[in-house]
């Protein structure tokens, strides 16, 4: 297996923060997703190296042992089983004088550690051993972006990944964040071992005039001053389309109301919805003719 450096691919130091990994996968994800180079092959090829240097540098475990072992690393677990289990049976608990394992203490490099894994479970030492020994496939992790609209309907999407089309539906009212597991869609198993999982994660982009809070949505509408005062009838805009509101007389500014079941869908629950709530914003009339000063005039004077 040829090494591949996962820092450089993500263009960070080998001391990088997960911070500092998260923003460099996060930035280089947007430059490279496939909705935006359909078709630029290469493009495509390095969105999915990004993905597999995330996963496992995102990972505290997985990148200890990718530092430890290099491209060996996924196998470091039986490895260590391995170790042990040629300790036990090889020395007797202790190690006779003169014996080679010492080599196989401290830090390996890249060629040591693959001859010793191949003498272990597929070379001569291991011969009829290591064949049979199955490992699934490396997990793949990438981010999906959705505008609010988008997340607001139940809808499709197809996905590219190691040149394979995902054809996958999106439930409506997943949330910004929130992950998803696709069986058998990551790295493929070794000897024969099942193919690893591909975990999406959403990333809801908002360009709306609402502010989501879980199920429910918040927004401002104007309200001029005369239906404010007497009373009447507005559209109010919803993610759904406009509903007719009626309006109390004398309302005030920034006066608050509740529109049930007009909010947000709830995942994965057919027909139910949070709520909405709309604070009015109450607009006073520019551009006064002489006319309606005289009537405000009158009015401050019956007052």
């Amino acid at each position: 297996m040829e090494y591949i450096d996962y820092y450089k691919i993500l263009g960070v130091d080998k001391n990088a923060s997960q911070e500092d990994i998260k923003k460099a996968y996060r930035k280089l994800a947007r430059k490279l997703h496939p909705d935006l180079n359909p078709n630029d092959k290469e493009a495509n090829k390095k969105f999915q190296q990004i993905n597999e240097a995330n996963e496992v540098l995102s990972d505290p475990e997985k990148r200890k042992k990718y530092d430890q072992y290099g491209k060996d690393w996924q196998h470091a677990e039986a490895y260590e089983k391995a170790r042990q289990s040629q300790g036990q049976a090889g020395f007797g608990g202790t190690q006779p004088e003169g014996s080679s394992w010492q080599s196989y203490t401290g830090d390996f490099d890249e060629g040591s550690f693959s001859d010793f894994f191949t003498s272990m479970f597929g070379g001569s030492a291991g011969r009829g051993h290591g064949r049979h020994v199955k490992f699934k496939g490396q997990d793949y992790h990438a981010e999906l972006h959705l505008h609010l609209k988008d997340a607001y309907t139940t809808h499709k999407q197809t996905l590219t990944v190691n040149g394979k089309n995902i054809r996958i539906t999106i439930p409506a009212g997943v949330e910004n964040g929130q992950t998803i597991r696709i069986k058998g869609y990551g790295g493929p198993g070794v000897n024969g071992g099942p193919a690893g999982d591909l975990y999406i994660q959403f990333v809801i982009e908002n360009d709306t005039a609402f502010k989501r809070s879980g199920n429910d949505l918040y927004t401002t509408a104007d309200l001029d001053l005369y239906t404010a005062m007497l009373g009447g009838d507005v559209m109010i805009d919803t993610l759904g389309g406009q509903v007719k509101v009626k309006v109390k007389p004398e309302t005030q500014n920034v006066t608050k109301i509740r529109l049930k079941g007009k909010g947000f869908p709830v995942y994965k629950k057919e027909g139910e919805f949070g709520d909405l709530f709309v604070t009015f914003s109450v607009k006073l009339p520019a551009n006064l003719t002489e006319k309606q000063k005289q009537l405000f005039a009158e009015l401050a004077k019956s007052r």
